[in-house]
């Protein structure tokens, strides 16, 4: 599933979009497409992984998955999920969810909790996390409630940044530590964003997907850690476990 840093990117790229008037609408997916014709986009806006797609009365929430695409005055071979022509250009996804939020769209996000939002709150990731301290970091880190937008290859390369043993449970993490764990899954995010708009992100990994520990020179471990059982890359002699 493509992190928050990539649907940012797929909001930049749609804008030559933004106020234009859908001319036709279609897909496969079992939204009411009678509804697009001959509205104007207001704008397009990102919650971590969620791409939307704002109207007057309503706004079209996109989610890429695993396999989601999508492709800008172009087509592919296989049927759209969403398909919007404008008068200049059209816009597919393909292998997605879509589905329609009612309503202001204000309603329905927490700005505060998007890692790459100008409202993000990280005094209140730190308050969210003190109230599940029996929690494994790993699991907390990918919570969308709390890091909307941090994927698996953030969260592994935010807890080598930090030293810190992706099996560490939450409220045995120093306070300190917890403060760094936090800041830094904004800051990389925005990383991932200018090195991804770069075609060199996979350059920067540190640990993610890597045998050898970069600072120890040590072998690198992989196990699927936490209830979410997602791939986690550490070194078992730099990063602190704390239990």
């Amino acid at each position: 599933m493509p992190e928050g840093p990539s649907i940012v990117i797929l909001k930049e790229e749609v804008q030559q979009f933004s106020g234009q008037k859908v001319i036709s609408a279609s897909g496969t997916s079992a939204i009411d497409f009678s509804r697009l014709k001959d509205k104007t986009i207001n704008a397009f806006k990102t919650w971590g992984k969620h791409f939307l797609i704002c109207f007057d009365s309503f706004t079209i929430k996109i989610q890429l998955l695993m396999f989601g695409t999508y492709k800008i005055n172009e087509q592919k071979i296989a049927k759209p999920r969403l398909s919007l022509v404008f008068d200049k250009g059209e816009l597919n996804f393909y292998t997605c969810s879509v589905k329609i939020l009612e309503g202001d769209i204000n309603k329905h996000y927490d700005w505060s909790v998007d890692v790459m939002n100008d409202n993000w709150n990280p005094k209140k990731a730190q308050q969210t996390l003190e109230k599940m301290p029996n929690v494994m970091i790993s699991d907390a880190i990918l919570d969308q409630n709390i890091f909307a937008g941090v994927g698996n290859i953030i969260k592994n390369e935010v807890l080598y940044r930090c030293y810190v043993h992706p099996e560490s449970i939450v409220g045995k993490i120093p306070s300190h530590e917890i403060s760094q764990i936090i800041a830094e899954c904004s800051t990389y995010s925005f990383e991932f964003l200018y090195w991804k708009k770069k075609s060199e992100l996979k350059q920067h990994w540190k640990v993610y997907t890597k045998k050898i520990c970069q600072r120890c020179k040590l072998p690198i471990r992989c196990k699927k850690t936490g209830v979410r059982k997602r791939n986690s890359f550490f070194c078992t002699n730099c990063q602190q476990e704390y239990r």
